[in-house]
């Protein structure tokens, strides 16, 4: 969370016309609440189990740019799927700058905390280990969004590229 994934997701969709995918607002818009309200009603498991099957389902799609919520890599070998039909970039920012870009933010149900700061370290300490099996990790600490599609567009063209 905070690290760009939907802004950057869209900017990257649009160059490279691809179409442009969201899970959260899969789950939303078919669960027709939000995400808090799934956790609220659901519990946290049901609406990991929503991700898995949304990530099943995506796994024959072509030409997309998926953006996943952040706890859908650590949980039920979804990263695994991921990394078996799509590139995963994972967007990296410190604790503090993910706190700064979301402490306005009210939809953020793992942020209904008495201290969120510290909700999010141990978020990332509980999740570094998953986000580290990405394919490639950026960091998207003091750079502009397009700087961060800019970096994300050669790595995709790197990683595409055959070795000779």
């Amino acid at each position: 969370m905070g690290t760009g994934k939907s802004t950057v997701g869209k900017l990257l969709s649009e160059q490279l016309q691809y179409h442009y995918i969201d899970t959260d607002e899969m789950l939303e818009h078919r669960a027709g609440k939000s995400i808090s309200a799934i956790f609220e009603t659901e519990g946290e498991e049901k609406f990991r189990a929503r991700e898995q099957a949304l990530v099943q389902e995506l796994s024959t799609c072509q030409r997309c740019v998926i953006s996943t919520g952040g706890g859908l890599a650590a949980h039920n070998n979804n990263l695994e799927l991921l990394k078996s039909f799509s590139i995963v970039i994972c967007l990296w920012a410190s604790p503090e700058t993910i706190w700064e870009r979301v402490r306005h933010q009210h939809h953020r149900p793992l942020l209904k905390d008495a201290d969120p700061l510290q909700r999010i370290k141990f978020l990332l300490t509980q999740r570094e280990p998953f986000y580290k099996k990405s394919d490639i990790l950026i960091s998207t600490e003091n750079r502009h969004s397009r700087e961060v599609v800019q970096h994300v567009l050669h790595q995709y063209q790197l990683a595409r590229t055959p070795i000779q």
